[in-house]
């Protein structure tokens, strides 16, 4: 890695979140603000949601809709330390928490399930006007889905991002076994 100023670029060593005494939760803000980090080039995403409750009181860290129509979940670890000490492995975990997005299948249950709270909790970022939090979010996401001539295809799939500084073997190997299997699951390396 370098860091480039003016003509000069330096070598630089890369460092951990811990190192920099970045919190899951502080990574989270970053992506919710910079999505594109996490964006090939032919793909975009809105964020929807963020620490999403399901039923059984698990929290997601960020809900997503791609440019295709599919709900994106996305968790984030700071570290592969952090990933081999949970209890349960990282990608069964996200996939608890996509399967309950699967049940959604109108435009009107997302808003009200989770992008509706997530406007209001950052209501300051967005320009209301008149409109209630639900009547902008209908209104963003559906912009969002035409733009992309994506509401036919609406959460016709969902996808897992697992975002993490560094993976263990394990993880990568179970998300290899996912993908051959047709989940779509992948693991994007953000390193500080």
């Amino acid at each position: 890695m370098y860091s480039i100023k003016g003509k000069q670029a330096a070598r630089i060593e890369p460092v951990t979140f811990s190192e920099l005494n970045m919190t899951e939760n502080d990574i989270e803000e970053v992506l919710r603000n910079s999505i594109d980090m996490i964006c090939d080039e032919e793909e975009s995403m809105l964020i929807v949601g963020r620490q999403v409750r399901n039923e059984k009181n698990g929290r997601s860290d960020l809900t997503a809709v791609d440019n295709n129509g599919n709900i994106v979940l996305i968790e984030i670890k700071r570290d592969r330390k952090d990933i081999e000490h949970r209890k349960e492995a990282f990608e069964f975990q996200a996939i608890r928490y996509v399967a309950s997005y699967a049940t959604i299948d109108k435009i009107d249950d997302l808003v009200k399930k989770v992008y509706a709270p997530y406007i209001e909790k950052y209501r300051s970022e967005f320009e209301p006007g008149e409109l209630t939090s639900f009547e902008l979010r209908i209104r963003k996401l559906n912009e969002f889905l035409r733009v992309n001539d994506a509401q036919k295809n609406f959460n016709e799939k969902q996808r897992i991002i697992l975002v993490a500084s560094d993976f263990d073997e394990q993880t990568l190997s179970a998300v290899a076994w996912l993908n051959s299997n047709n989940v779509d699951m992948s693991c994007f390396r953000l390193t500080p």
